[in-house]
């Protein structure tokens, strides 16, 4: 049975520090370290739990001036999670089309703007690609392909804005949607992440 919208509302509720400005992305066919090494990244010292990796993340923001991004993977069955606190490389796609070679690479991205991205890409191929507060502008190979279920999610179509935004939640209910995977409270707090250094420009 799909999640919605509703079934991510605990996010924001209980990870307040990263749910302003994060990236999470789901690479199906690669490792943790073939992924390092498609960004051209650094392995640097594994962290546990999301509250460590945020801290470590901001603070190397803060200490190079936004130069390079710390990212936290680990493998959840057949794909890698990738976890970017203030960070966007998975939604790049100058950065992550060359990546998702030979891939399935799903990744969706919010700043403490509330400016929002939603990349679903095959194999170098952005299949859909939209903001999620405004999921009626969308592009790519199938960009229609799945309007019935993001309905169903909670995507808010509609001209008049709704009373309460729930289009991050709404974000990772369609990213579960196409990897099955579910993120949980548990498997933030609890992994051991391994982590890597990028740069971002």
């Amino acid at each position: 049975m799909t999640k919605t919208a509703a079934d991510y509302a605990w996010f924001e509720d209980d990870f307040p520090d990263i749910a302003e400005a994060y990236c999470f992305t789901l690479v199906r066919g690669l490792t943790p370290a073939e992924v390092v090494s498609r960004f051209e990244g650094r392995e640097e010292p594994s962290l546990r739990g999301i509250a460590a990796v945020t801290d470590a993340a901001f603070a190397r923001y803060d200490l190079e001036a936004g130069g390079h991004q710390l990212v936290a993977m680990t493998t959840v069955g057949s794909w890698t999670l990738l976890i970017e606190p203030n960070g966007y490389l998975g939604v790049t796609e100058e950065r992550a089309m060359p990546a998702s070679a030979g891939a399935t690479w799903v990744s969706h991205f919010v700043n403490i703007n509330a400016v929002g991205t939603f990349l679903w890409a095959e194999n170098g191929v952005r299949r859909l690609c939209f903001d999620p507060m405004f999921p009626e502008d969308r592009w790519g190979t199938t960009p229609d392909e799945l309007v019935g279920v993001m309905q169903k999610i909670g995507f808010h179509f509609d001209e008049d804005a709704p009373e309460t935004d729930l289009s991050s939640s709404a974000a990772f209910a369609l990213a579960e949607h196409l990897t099955g995977v579910a993120i949980t409270p548990a498997l933030l707090e609890d992994t051991t992440f391994a982590c890597a250094r990028i740069r971002i420009r």
